[in-house]
């Protein structure tokens, strides 16, 4: 492996500037059903088109480029409507158009609202149909009063021609760009229509084909109570802070958007094209605590089946990898999805099935090949965000591995015990506990130094502080592991794993001193927030902050019960870009593409934080016996009101501060439930419950 397989030759500089992913002051709102995936563009810079619609195949990867709707001279121009009135013909502007989320609908639904000269234009996007490959528009146009001219839309390089009399095309003979419509306004002062775009197989290619509709019987009227089916078996959750419910619900309304219908991911949208056993592990996890179980186990399904071998190693960036710079933790990251699916849904067949495969990708790290003889360790040269030999890791062992191996074969001993196979039971438990006590207890190996946890360790037992790299003609200047002065490995956000985890008590010294230590991340080399992935000095790639790696710190000061820390960051996500549409790209920070990819949307951020919420502040954790709820409400919330999905069954939370210690507690269907070690305890539901917490 060297570093040329990080080259891309996407140049953003050639084209229209709608090419490019990172425009100046714009959102992406993700919309999409499996089957198509659209994102709203808003761009408020000027730089790029105002309004614009994106759509691609969710299972077509490729750079914003190529999407079917994104012209390389035209950008997205074509897909913009505009409104005539008289004989002037209005478009969306940078400055005057305001896009958001419509809270009241019942499937996601991005409101535009737009000034065309007198007529204030109103668009609402959704995709309302659960298998189709389509993104319907509904437009209103109002008026002061009742026009006295035909009142015209048009879209594409329509709005250059065409007479006031021209109607919708014949719905039979689509064309990527449909002819003008004539609204038809009856003495209202206001009328509709709606475009219906839709991607067609056209002579072995796709293409988006649109259509008008008049109102009766348009897209939303048409389609919504079967699109409504599936959004509404979602988790719900809504707090007495705006903030937070916002960035919930836009997590809930993109994240299963982004998994197409077979399981297919890409680990950054526009940006890599690849796919990761680690990304779409932590996915699945959060898809089922969303509620959505069918399409977590049909992307855990598809990892077992098609992105782990028959010996057990996994995928990463589309590929397998030799021995030393096998991605170890994935094994575990993947084990410990599994686990969560069956406690989440009880439905243990998924694995049962896959039994033999499971069983390979527990035994995989603990092959000779990676085990250390002196410390039961494991170790290789490939470090958690893939780094390798050539950057400077050495043979050692990667903190990460360690947790993910350790945590994966400990579920993994949950799911053999549920399943009666006692012999895997007891060797993954004693593997488990070995590994544990060796990178957390031995006085020698223990990946710990200076009173809080690290992230490498070398085969002679060294801690690996710095590493260095030489010039690399597939590396530009300007990146920071190429400057002058040493690189340090350290302070790294994978570090607080374990506390996120559980491994590491949230209370101990051991996690206060770790997250102390994270602390020098935030802002180490920009001042708008948000933590780097790790030392700004050993990075290869862009400094910035990663939005993913910020929650997992927000995670892990959950666990700590630092309510500041976790505000900090959902503060940052909420007024930081992309915080409107809640869409984050990778990294904050400038990208050299070529020759690295230009920075895309990454899924696993949504993932994080549906999980932030339902795992650690709504504390609602199941396994086989029972549900254990440890809420926790941050200061300055109120409530917490939640409706999830466990074992087929609806869970009604509602979570408020109990005016003094003495008032914590919980009822179950109005029956009182004791309260003891920070939370309670309740039965697996055998149907629909409502709980009531006062912590």
């Amino acid at each position: 492996m060297d570093t040329s397989e990080h080259v891309y030759g996407d140049d953003p500089g050639e084209g229209h500037p709608d090419v490019r992913t990172r425009l100046g002051d714009t959102d992406y709102y993700f919309l999409g059903n499996g089957h198509v995936m659209a994102a709203i563009q808003h761009c408020r810079s000027g730089e790029g088109t105002p309004l614009g619609l994106v759509v691609f195949h969710p299972d077509r990867f490729g750079p914003k480029r190529a999407v079917l709707t994104c012209d390389d001279l035209t950008g997205l121009e074509g897909t913009r409507v505009g409104v005539r009135v008289g004989a002037a013909t209005h478009l969306p502007t940078s400055l005057e158009t305001r896009v958001g989320w419509d809270g009241s609908a019942e499937t996601p639904t991005v409101r535009a609202v737009w000034q065309g000269g007198t007529a204030r234009v109103e668009e609402r996007f959704s995709c309302p149909h659960p298998t189709l490959p389509r993104i319907v528009r509904e437009i209103e146009v109002s008026l002061s009063e009742p026009p006295e001219s035909p009142i015209v839309l048009s879209v594409g390089t329509a709005q250059s021609g065409g007479e006031g009399s021209a109607g919708p095309r014949d719905i039979a003979t689509p064309s990527p760009e449909p002819g003008p419509f004539v609204l038809e306004f009856d003495g209202s002062r206001s009328a509709r229509a709606c475009l219906i775009h839709e991607v067609w197989a056209m002579d072995g290619k796709h293409e988006v084909v649109a259509r008008w509709e008049a109102e009766e019987g348009a897209g939303m009227t048409r389609y919504a109570d079967t699109s409504a089916e599936y959004w509404n078996t979602l988790a719900t959750f809504r707090s007495s802070d705006e903030a937070l419910s916002h960035l919930f619900s836009a997590a809930r309304s993109q994240l299963p958007v982004a998994v197409d219908h077979l399981g297919r991911m890409d680990g950054s949208i526009w940006q890599y094209n690849l796919e990761w056993v680690r990304d779409q592990s932590h996915v699945a996890e959060a898809l089922v605590r969303l509620g959505d179980a069918a399409k977590a186990r049909t992307m855990l399904a598809r990892l077992l089946d098609e992105l782990v071998s028959p010996e057990g190693d996994t995928v990463d960036s589309g590929r397998r990898r030799s021995t030393g710079e096998v991605e170890l933790d994935q094994n575990g990251e993947l084990l410990a999805a599994l686990a969560t699916y069956v406690d989440w849904t009880g439905d243990l067949d998924l694995v049962d099935a896959r039994w033999d495969r499971i069983r390979a990708v527990a035994a995989f790290p603990l092959g000779d090949r990676f085990r250390h003889a002196g410390s039961g360790l494991l170790h290789n040269q490939r470090e958690y965000w893939e780094r390798h030999a050539t950057h400077g890791i050495e043979d050692g062992f990667e903190l990460a591995s360690q947790l993910f191996v350790t945590f994966g074969l400990e579920e993994a001993a949950r799911l053999a015990d549920a399943l009666g196979r006692e012999e895997d039971r007891d060797e993954w438990r004693d593997a488990a506990a070995d590994l544990r006590r060796a990178w957390l207890e031995d006085p020698t190996w223990r990946l710990m130094e200076e009173g809080h946890l690290i992230k490498r360790r070398g085969v002679n037992g060294s801690w690996q502080r710095t590493v260095h790299m030489e010039p690399d003609p597939h590396l530009p200047d300007g990146v920071p592991l190429l400057a002058p002065g040493p690189h340090f490995l350290d302070p790294d956000t994978s570090v607080v794993l374990p506390i996120v985890h559980g491994l590491v008590a949230g209370d101990s010294e051991l996690a206060g001193n770790t997250l102390a230590h994270v602390e020098e991340l935030w802002n180490q080399a920009w001042d708008d927030g948000g933590y780097g992935r790790y030392n700004v000095t050993g990075e290869p790639d862009s400094p910035g902050a990663w939005p993913f790696a910020s929650l997992f710190v927000a995670r892990a000061y959950a666990e700590a019960r630092d309510d500041a820390k976790v505000w900090r960051v959902l503060r940052w996500l909420s007024e930081t870009r992309g915080g409107r549409a809640g869409s984050w790209f990778e990294n904050h920070g400038p990208r050299f593409s070529p020759p690295f990819p230009q920075v895309g949307i990454v899924p696993w951020t949504w993932a994080e934080l549906a999980s932030l919420v339902v795992h650690h502040l709504l504390g609602v954790r199941p396994d086989r016996e029972g549900i254990t709820l440890r809420p926790w409400l941050l200061a300055g919330l109120t409530e917490m009101d939640a409706s999830l999905v466990v074992g087929g069954h609806r869970v009604h939370l509602t979570v408020r501060r109990a005016v003094s210690p003495g008032d914590r507690g919980a009822r179950v269907d109005g029956e009182a439930v004791p309260w003891g070690d920070g939370g309670v305890r309740i039965p697996r539901p055998r149907a629909d419950l409502r709980v009531e917490v006062s912590c």
